[in-house]
């Protein structure tokens, strides 16, 4: 008898074994997928991103010299969200997604200065000072960077409020975070940084103030190239870099609509005919002309739109506006890389992991996960 019951406890002792082994395949499993949507796949998709192939030899006449490359990343249109929109399940999603894009990015492509075309947040045009501060805490810990990489940051009406709701409290608050600065000079290359926000041209104090100091640094552009010709007209003190510069700013130039704009991150074609408004959805053609007729740029980049385009400006001036960064508003979000010298550059596009690859993932995994949990339970 007691044979007997030797045997049955073994034949029980078996499939109770198979069976933990079983569920703990399945929770490595859980486990393994976690790892890769959260951590992995990042890697894995930024990886295959270069940054361009750009001339470095420049001619003075006979002699050739190697210029220095910069190189920069862009991106736009984070879009932090606040203490009253989005789900906060929403808001820990889109921002894990953000943070791990971009310390991914820095980690792979180190990348010298990253420059954001503004909607840094998504309620900075509202948001109490308790709530700012809040923003801006966690934009800091997102966005964090070792010293030697700079990080420049132009407004946008999500952070100041269009010009409507713009007063000189936000502005001044988004520039004692992010700093006032118009013009950043590094390795003979100027970068303007413009409050496109402000250039509505009715006269109002932040736009008549935000207007002098475009036309001062026009000024200073404008003694670097003639003083490099041998004028003296500008008298003492530091000159500019010898190069056209490369305008940055958070509303796109004046274009009709994205009629001509094409490409799988470009607008669903059915928004592309859409007529655009001046000074909500790009800047009016009086703003725009005065932009280029002072700061002669040689490339522009803009957000805003949360599209790519390309556009070229009087046939010569090339404009790009770069897509939104974050899931919440792309599905397939990017940044541009750019490896530029004071008298060229090269662009290339990154893209991040895609939201509906992941979700997919998810998906079969949750489907593989009750299959064979249902089957262990049957078991049972």
């Amino acid at each position: 008898m007691a044979m007997i019951e030797v045997g049955f406890e073994r034949q029980n002792f078996h499939p109770l074994k198979r069976k933990s082994a079983l569920l703990l395949k399945l929770i490595a499993v859980v486990f393994a997928v976690l790892l890769f949507c959260e951590f992995l796949i990042y890697y894995l998709v930024i990886f295959q991103c270069n940054w361009p192939e750009v001339k470095t030899t420049a001619y003075d006449g006979e002699q050739a010299s190697r210029e220095p490359v910069l190189k920069a990343m862009f991106l736009a249109d984070t879009h932090l969200l606040g203490e009253f929109l989005g789900h906060w399940l929403d808001k820990l999603r889109r921002e894990w997604q953000m943070e791990r894009a971009f310390q991914t990015a820095l980690w792979l492509l180190q990348p010298e200065v990253v420059f954001i075309l503004g909607d840094v947040f998504d309620e900075g045009k509202w948001s109490t000072p308790e709530a700012w501060a809040d923003d801006v805490e966690r934009f800091q810990k997102m966005f964090r960077h070792p010293s030697h990489v700079q990080l420049k940051v132009v407004a946008g009406n999500h952070d100041i409020g269009f010009h409507y709701e713009m007063n000189t409290y936000k502005v001044e608050r988004f520039e004692k975070v992010f700093s006032s600065e118009r013009l950043f000079s590094w390795k003979g290359i100027n970068f303007v940084m413009v409050n496109s926000v402000a250039l509505n041209g009715d006269g109002c104090g932040i736009c008549s103030e935000a207007e002098a100091e475009l036309i001062e640094v026009s000024h200073r552009l404008n003694c670097s190239r003639e003083q490099a010709h041998g004028s003296r007209r500008c008298g003492p003190g530091p000159l500019l870099p010898v190069s056209a510069p490369v305008l940055l700013q958070h509303y796109p130039l004046y274009r009709r609509s994205d009629a001509n704009c094409s490409g799988e991150d470009a607008a669903p074609p059915e928004e592309r005919d859409i007529p655009f408004k001046e000074n909500y959805d790009v800047l009016s053609r009086e703003a725009s002309q005065k932009l280029l007729w002072w700061l002669q740029p040689r490339l522009v980049l803009s957000g805003h739109t949360h599209s790519a385009c390309e556009v070229h400006h009087g046939g010569r001036v090339p404009e790009l506006s770069v897509p939104s960064f974050s899931w919440r508003n792309r599905n397939n979000p990017s940044f541009i890389m750019g490896s530029i010298t004071p008298t060229d550059y090269a662009l290339s596009k990154c893209y991040l992991p895609r939201e509906d690859v992941v979700l997919v993932i998810y998906c079969g995994a949750e489907s593989l996960f009750y299959s064979a949990f249902s089957s262990l339970e049957f078991k049972m």
